[in-house]
Formats: structure tokens, sequence, C-alpha cells
């Protein structure tokens, strides 16, 4: 063989190396478990004012943004009141007196009049992310030291509260859980699917595993002594995405992002192609304005590379291309089927389609990533190349 089909060979089975370890690493941090014990374990000293019982079961602020009628939204919403916690509050926030949101929102405060919960209305203009000027106000009208931040169409499980507090050590910084998407309906669902789930959050649990993890703006837990020492709840509007200004501010403290395990599902129902694609183009460019040289390397993140090498070390060695592609094929995308099954994630009858036109999509999305610095979110216009907060 020449030389360049022994690198080709070499990078095909580095690559499948680390996926099959990848893979094992998310099927062992995705699959079910027990609901966490109803008393955890103390975690950090007590804050000042926190007592001893407060060191085992502190309570704890939610902050929920809200915008517009998502799909499943009174669903998601109405799992904020059926957690199984002692004392927490619930502060929904939405920016317009005119968003539809504003509706369901009381509906479901009235329907639980026993629970401390409230909506603030108003927008605090102190970036250019909309999710954060609409957070503002909940995090500064929070009564409690721990807050979380949670977007509005994450599940919550009745132990949501007990399984952040249970992954915060002394080391941490943060708290967070990716999105794990659920009830797909159509193909182009089941392509997010295998976008979020199958590889997203593979990738997340791989560099959490590294300590590396990545703060998610899905769901961020927050002791308020860490955030405000280091500017307040302004400071994440550094980034354009308040996820990566979260990152930064963590590790800047010498302390660490971590993942929820298992993470919190977000439904997804009906999805076109073209919301699917605008979602993974900002993510992607995001992720690259932010994080490039953790970006560099995700043009090779799925099967497209390893097996066109693959396909060209065959070649070399005079070996049938197919009679060396299919089987390494099938044990990518199946191995990414058992990372599904072991975390009952879905998985749709046209999965290995889906994921396959993932793997054919993200070197698009990488291009893009670097040549695109505008996008649209939730009627918003936005630029990464803009740094000054909106006026």
């Amino acid at each position: 063989m020449t030389v360049p089909a022994v690198v080709a060979a070499s990078f095909c089975g580095t690559a499948f190396v680390f996926h099959i370890v990848s893979t094992a690493i998310a099927a062992r941090r995705c699959r079910p478990r027990p609901a966490a014990p109803s008393k955890p374990p103390p975690f950090p000293p007590p804050l000042a004012g926190e007592g001893r019982e407060g060191a085992a079961v502190p309570p704890v602020s939610i902050v929920r943004p809200v915008c517009g009628l998502d799909n499943f939204l009174e669903e998601t919403l109405r799992t904020s009141f059926e957690l199984d916690y002692p004392k927490y509050e619930l502060i929904f926030c939405v920016a317009s007196t005119r968003d539809p949101a504003i509706a369901v929102v009381q509906r479901l405060i009235a329907a639980h009049p026993h629970s401390d919960a409230r909506l603030l209305v108003g927008d605090d203009r102190v970036s250019q992310n909309p999710k954060l000027n609409n957070c503002v106000k909940g995090w500064r009208a929070a009564k409690h030291d721990w807050i979380v931040m949670a977007d509005s169409n994450v599940l919550m499980p009745p132990d949501y509260i007990r399984r952040l507090l249970a992954t915060w050590q002394p080391d941490t910084g943060l708290v967070c859980s990716p999105p794990v998407g659920c009830r797909p309906v159509g193909f182009w669902a089941g392509l997010e699917c295998a976008f979020l789930n199958t590889y997203q959050v593979r990738a997340q649990y791989v560099a959490d595993a590294l300590g590396l993890g990545f703060a998610q703006g899905k769901t961020m837990l927050w002791r308020r002594a860490d955030l405000e020492g280091a500017g307040g709840i302004s400071a994440l509007g550094a980034e354009l995405a308040e996820d990566a200004a979260s990152t930064k501010i963590v590790r800047a403290a010498g302390l660490r992002v971590r993942l929820t395990a298992p993470p919190f599902e977000q439904p997804l129902g009906r999805r076109r192609m073209i919301e699917v694609w605008r979602r993974q183009t900002r993510w992607a460019r995001l992720r690259r304005s932010s994080f490039p040289g953790y970006f560099i390397p995700e043009i090779i993140g799925g099967a497209l590379f390893p097996l066109i090498a693959a396909g060209y070390a065959a070649c070399a060695a005079d070996v049938a291309v197919l009679a060396a592609v299919v089987p390494l094929a099938l044990v990518w995308y199946g191995a990414e089927i058992a990372l599904a099954k072991a975390a009952q994630w879905p998985l749709p009858p046209l999965y290995a389609l889906q994921a396959l036109l993932r793997d054919l999509l993200l070197p698009v999305l990488w291009f893009d990533a670097w040549i695109g610095t505008d996008f649209v979110w939730r009627g918003h216009q936005m630029s990464i190349a803009a740094d000054a907060p909106a006026p």
C-alpha cells in the first residue's frame, strides 16, 4: 500500500475506534436510571444564610423563558409544577405583552394555586440574545441562591431538581443537560433526533468524560454567587450564545461544567426541513464563533470521511470497495442504533437513512459556519459578527 493509503486506513481505524468508544461512553451515561433519592447527599458547603438542612435540600428558583406557542408547550410547562422537591419557586418570563404563551402560563398558574409561581413580563436589553434578555428579570427576582434556567420546551421529570443537585460536586461551577429529542413526527423530526441524540449528545458526554464539559442552555443550574462573582447575569451577554459565555465563565473560575446523566428530553412533534436546517446552521455558526479550535475537527465527526478513507484504502489494496465500506457502515450505524436502544431514545423506521443524510450534511454545515454570520432566531435577526449589546 502507498503512504496515502496507509494514512487513509489509519484515519479510518482511529475514527471507528473513537466512534465505538464514544458510543459506549454515551450509552453508559444516558441509560435510564431509577429516580434520584428523595434526600440528595450534601454537595457544596451551605451559602451564607443556609443552615445545615439547607445544605442537603436547598430551596431552588426555576426561571423558564417562554416565547410563542411551541409544540407541547402546555405539557412541558405543566411538568414544572409536578416536581418532587420540598421547596422551589417558578418564575415564567415573557418578553412581550402580546405573546400568546401568556394565556397558557396564566392558566397553569391558576390550576396550581398552592404553587409558588409567578409570571414576569418585560424585556431587559442587555445583549443581542433575546432569550437572555427575557431571563434577566427572572434571575434578578429569584428568591433563592440556587437558580435553574430551563427552556420552555424541556420536559421536567419529577426528580428534575434532585438530579441536577446530585450532579454537583465541589469543583462544579455549572450543571447542565444537553437536549434529547423525543416524540418525533415525520421524517425531518427523525433527522433532528439523528443530530441531537446519537451525534451531539454523544459528543457532549465524551467531552464531559474528558473534563471538558460545555454548557447547554436548555437546562443550567447555577449557584447565584458564582455568576454574580463574574459580573451577574449580564455577563452572559459577552457571547451571542449564553451557554458559550457560561462555559467560559465557569472555566475562567477554575471550575467544571458537569452534565446530568441521563439528560432531559425535549418533545419535537412535527418538524419541517427548513426548521431543522436553520437550527443546525445557527448552532454550527455559534460553535464556530465561540470555540473555533473545538469546531475545526467537527468536519470529520460523521461517518462520511472515514468511509471514504476506507474505500480509498481498499482500492489501493485491491480489495472490493463495497466489501470494505458496507460492513464498516453497518458497524458505525449499528453502534448508533444500539446507543438509541440502550438510552431508550426514539428510533424512527428510517433512522439509517436519516443518520446517513445527517453525515452528508455535516461538511455542508461546517463550511456554512465559516462563511455565514447572520441568522434569525424566533423572529430576531442576529449576527455573530456584531459583538456590541443590542440598543
